[in-house]
């Protein structure tokens, strides 16, 4: 899942990054409101987290113009303030929850991950592929009952993968959700850790290529072409 940080504090920007990032997510980091409206004009983010007081244009403002376009993704609003007002302000303008500084990391974390399992479609958090099990809260993979061991970014991938299951992904798509802005479209990086992850997974494949459209994984299919 790929997520926007907006903010000024470069800080806590940073730690917040790595923090997402050490837990399988892509993340792009930018301090003001019009660098937002700009990244999210041109890369499609799942979430993004929203500071209020950034400079240019500020956390309200880049909310409400985000909804008036018609972004979907969800906003996690984050501020210093926390007066019942600011808050029903904060979820008016568009966003989808709160959190108030200071705030413990896991909070966020917890509050990120209550908004994706909501999103437009209800998530479960264990999600399910044949005998394959992920549970997204503890990163925990197994099939048929034996853990396997994948590092951040084939998780990050194979989550990815399960929660569009029996659904064709492309690479365009596959890059704009699973890595972040320096991501070189050109490189053989996906195809990689496709082929990791089907390694890793074992038999019978649940990780299937159509040529020419990208991977589906499902339990079966029928006639692949790969």
């Amino acid at each position: 899942m790929r997520l926007l940080i907006v903010e000024d504090n470069p800080r806590l920007a940073a730690f917040l990054a790595k923090g997402l990032r050490e837990q399988s997510f892509a993340v792009d980091v930018v301090a003001d409101g019009e660098a937002a409206l700009y990244q999210t004009a041109i890369n499609p983010y799942d979430l993004i987290i929203l500071d209020l007081g950034i400079p240019l244009v500020d956390g309200m403002e880049t909310c409400r113009r985000l909804r008036a376009r018609g972004s979907r993704a969800l906003i996690l609003m984050v501020t210093a303030r926390d007066a019942t007002a600011d808050r029903i302000a904060g979820l008016d303008a568009g966003a989808d929850d709160y959190v108030s500084k200071p705030f413990a990391f896991g909070e966020l974390l917890a509050r990120v991950r209550a908004l994706l399992r909501r999103g437009e479609v209800a998530t479960p958090g264990i999600l399910v592929v044949g005998d394959l099990s992920i549970d997204t809260a503890a990163q925990r993979v197994e099939r048929a009952g034996s853990v396997i061991e994948l590092t951040t970014k084939e998780y990050s991938l194979l989550e990815f993968f399960a929660r569009n299951r029996g659904r064709v992904l492309g690479r365009a798509e596959i890059s704009e959700h699973v890595w972040d802005e320096n991501f070189d479209p050109v490189s053989n990086l996906i195809e990689v850790y496709v082929q990791r992850l089907r390694k890793k997974l074992g038999e019978p494949p649940l990780l299937h290529t159509r040529r020419g459209a990208g991977y589906l994984l499902a339990p079966a299919v029928k006639d692949p072409d790969a």
